[in-house]
């Protein structure tokens, strides 16, 4: 409205209200000189070693009105603040405010005040970006920049739009977060917060169940011949068609397992009453995304929300764990080694259209080029499968082991797999056999010269076979 009669398109027009007067945490101080959303989440966590105060008004910045549009978006990045990142900022509130808690300073008000402006953001979630309101979720690029056959952020060649598997996960993810954090302030007052609860638990059921629909037709993102998720191409006659690529894409249900304890859910009446209703009214709704064949208590006595039943687990772990697909030396690869031999092909209209494994720096444009989600290891969300692992673990115990690598006949728990994958990150770093860290490649300078091979660099992602640091050089929070 302030820009009259003004005819040609004005980058962020639509964003009037902000006010950028505040110390933001950046990227990177050379390549990327600007804040992202869900970069800063991530920044949070690190920055919450040396300042917890700034930590949080970080996260709290950018759900306050001069940054939040009024419709409940967080901005995403300065050149286009309306495109989507992932909704991790949930997330990062509860991190920072357990291990407060832990340290014996417990900041409730954080948490209510973060609660308030997460409510308007997961609204506009629901609004936005599940257009047909059957808890399928878009969102475009969502941080992956490359990682679709087409660029998820622009109107499809084919019409019709893309139901995202990683979009839906990322929502089943904040609707526990935001579970979480209501029966944390439900403690303090549970006359407000029960039904903000049950709010958010159904909300997770209903996507679910959408993600776990049998996979028997091609417009569902299960595969059950494949065990894998896909996204969905949604044609404008309204037929779907999976594009299955193997990629972090179909990882992410992963991140999204979260445990209760017992007890959480038992001290709240009003909720376990509303509970109780919900499981007689749709019984096979429950019985479709249970966990298990005897429902949703596992090992302790705890509860588990995922959209991975023990089954579908299995077939994902199958995949993650297999060192000839996601199973990198270094960690998770995100997009799967099988595309070296097999890359994934699309054409459409005379147009052709393919997805490859590139284990190093992008062949394409797409998103300026300087980023590649075709085959290099990304540390936060390596970070993330590993916490919903460790969760997973929790809920199924010693028990339930898998093989790992896959094809190995070596078993292990879901804890020792956690540990695994984290060991092989780490490696990136530590020096090997010859006294070279992998995180320096063939630079000789650095892997030699004693003023340099003990500066660690923090690279943005690195190389799916050797491990070498790529992109920007200096994403400290990003990356470390």
């Amino acid at each position: 409205p302030l820009l009259g009669e003004m005819k040609r398109k004005i980058r962020n027009s639509e964003w009037f209200h902000m006010f950028n007067g505040d110390v933001i945490s950046m990227p990177d101080k050379w390549e990327y000189p600007w804040y992202a959303a869900w970069d800063l989440a991530f920044h949070t966590i690190s920055l919450a070693l040396v300042d917890f105060v700034f930590a949080k008004d970080q996260l709290l910045l950018m759900l306050r009105s001069l940054y939040c549009h009024p419709n409940g978006q967080i901005p995403a990045y300065e050149w286009n603040f309306s495109d989507v990142n992932p909704p991790v900022h949930a997330w990062a509130t509860l991190y920072l405010y357990k291990v407060e808690r832990a340290l014996g300073r417990e900041d409730i008000k954080f948490l209510e005040r973060s609660f308030r402006g997460l409510m308007l953001n997961f609204n506009w979630w629901l609004n936005r970006k599940d257009p047909d309101g059957n808890n399928v979720f878009s969102g475009g690029f969502l941080g992956l920049d490359n990682i679709g056959v087409f660029d998820r952020s622009a109107p499809l060649p084919t019409g019709g739009s893309l139901e995202q598997a990683d979009g839906t996960a990322w929502m089943a993810f904040f609707c526990q977060n935001m579970l979480e954090m209501a029966l944390i302030l439900a403690d303090h007052d549970p006359e407000e917060y029960e039904d903000f609860a049950f709010n958010f638990l159904q909300h997770f059921v209903w996507i679910a169940y959408s993600m776990n629909r049998i996979g028997e037709f091609p417009d569902e993102m299960w595969d059950e011949e494949d065990g894998f998720f896909y996204d969905v191409l949604r044609m404008p006659d309204g037929s779907g068609k999976r594009l299955k690529i193997r990629s972090m894409v179909g990882l992410l249900p992963l991140c999204a397992s979260t445990i209760f304890e017992p007890e959480t859910i038992a001290k709240l009446p009003r909720l376990t009453e509303l509970v109780q209703l919900f499981r007689e009214r749709y019984p096979e709704v429950l019985a479709q995304i249970s966990p298990t064949e005897d429902g949703f208590v596992g090992y302790g006595g705890r509860r588990l929300l995922s959209p991975l039943s023990k089954d579908r687990l299995e077939r994902v772990l199958s995949y993650l764990l297999d060192e000839k697909e996601f199973l990198s030396p270094f960690g998770i690869r995100s997009l799967s080694r099988y595309h070296l031999d097999h890359p994934f092909v699309f054409d459409f209209a005379g147009q052709h259209y393919d997805v490859s494994y590139l284990p190093a720096e992008s062949d394409t444009g797409m998103f300026g080029g300087n980023s590649n989600w075709r085959g290099p290891i990304w540390m936060p969300v390596n970070a993330l499968i590993v916490r919903g692992l460790l969760n997973l673990y929790s809920f199924y115990g010693d028990e339930f082991t898998v093989e790992c690598p896959t094809g190995s006949g070596n078993r292990m728990t879901l804890f020792e797999v956690s540990k695994e994958i984290t060991r092989r990150l780490s490696s990136i770093f530590l020096k090997d056999a010859d006294g070279h860290r992998p995180v320096y490649g063939g630079t000789k300078k650095f892997q030699e010269d004693p003023h340099w091979r003990d500066a660690i660099l923090f690279y943005e992602y690195f190389h799916g076979e050797n491990g070498a640091g790529l992109g920007a050089s200096h994403q400290t929070g990003w990356t470390g």
